[in-house]
């Protein structure tokens, strides 16, 4: 498994095990004992986990396995295990958040993960018409320095507003944005601006919910109602790009590149992000180690030039996606952003 070193000092592994898949209410945990698989994942080199004080039950998950990760491999082994969890204050509390909420936040996500000082805390602000976002950025630097919370970062902040974060005095570690073979919209400013900045940026939807994935391919398109809110987003990304046909196009060209390395097309799909510029790692959804060979292939494919012309050729013929990252999905009214839910943190503080 690749590492990367973000900071002096901090380094990850460049697959990163997501954890959103495991909160209650996305569907059955598909999972005889989680902790154990989270333990196998660690062993195996994917030493670093996601997830957020909104995904319900999986911080107080992860801090179980943290605890039997020490038991079982020690000390030492357990510093390598970096947990990297999320700030999300409720799209109601935003226009009267105060520090004392937010740090009230973090100590409940020390509290679930049996830590004394959290990794990495991710930030994300449902909406900037509630212009309290840079003072709740500002809050969790000053909770940095007082030694709750060791990297600050973001999450689906537009470039604009990353930029500010970064120059109100917030050293910004990561931003973990939707980046795909689907969704480029990183790639129109913030690579660049992130780069200028020293911000690494974490993948997540790098398989699109599974739409980039054997299971699609050949399928005629879906009439009826999908799984769940996660194929719902990415099938109107799908729609937007070009639509169905465009996609089964897509998922020929990953087949014969997957063909070529002995892998499948998720892995494939995974495997490209980690090769774009600024990306530190891509984050995978797992609710179990069934995949968990070919989460860890992602790092150790490398692909060729012939192989990034055949997917290029394909991608080429899409329609740009609208606006920065997440523009689309900031609409609360539009198609993206209605089937979001905002406010998932009630009663967490």
């Amino acid at each position: 498994m690749q590492r990367i070193e973000l900071a002096p000092g901090y380094d990850i592994s460049r697959v990163i095990r997501g954890g959103w898949q495991m909160a209650s209410g996305h569907g059955a945990l598909r999972s005889e004992d989680p902790v154990a698989d989270m333990v196998a994942f660690a062993d195996a080199g994917i030493t670093t986990f996601d997830c957020a004080d909104i995904y319900t039950g999986v911080e107080e998950l992860i801090g179980r396995f943290r605890l039997k990760y020490r038991e079982l491999r020690g000390a030492d082994a357990l510093r390598k295990i970096k947990v990297h969890t999320k700030f999300v204050p409720d799209l109601d509390v935003l226009p009267r958040i105060t520090k004392a909420y937010v740090e009230s936040v973090i100590d409940q996500s020390l509290r679930r993960l049996n830590l004394e000082r959290l990794d990495l805390v991710q930030f994300h602000w449902w909406d900037y018409d509630h212009p309290r976002w840079l003072d709740s950025a500002v809050w969790l630097e000053e909770l940095r320095r007082a030694g709750k919370i060791d990297r600050v970062s973001a999450t689906n902040f537009d470039t604009d507003h990353m930029l500010a974060m970064v120059e109100a005095g917030v050293p910004l570690t990561s931003m973990q944005v939707q980046y795909s073979l689907l969704d480029s919209r990183p790639q129109k400013r913030m690579v660049e601006a992130a780069g200028k900045y020293g911000v690494w940026l974490f993948c997540y939807g790098t398989v699109a919910g599974g739409f980039l994935g054997d299971r699609w391919l050949g399928m005629a398109e879906p009439a009826d109602a999908l799984e769940n809110r996660s194929l719902i987003k990415y099938r109107l990304i799908i729609d937007d790009l070009g639509g169905w046909d465009w996609f089964q196009a897509l998922l020929r060209a990953l087949r014969t590149v997957a063909d070529r390395h002995g892998v499948d097309i998720a892995t494939i799909a995974s495997a490209a992000m980690l090769e774009r510029d600024r990306v530190a790692a891509v984050i995978v959804g797992a609710r179990n180690r069934s995949h968990l060979a070919s989460n860890l292939a992602i790092s150790s494919v490398a692909l060729t030039a012939d192989d990034h012309a055949a997917i290029g050729a394909v991608l080429d013929q899409a329609k740009p996606l609208e606006g920065d990252v997440y523009t689309l999905e900031r609409d609360r009214h539009g198609r993206h952003g209605s089937i979001m839910k905002y406010n998932l943190n009630k009663g967490a503080a």
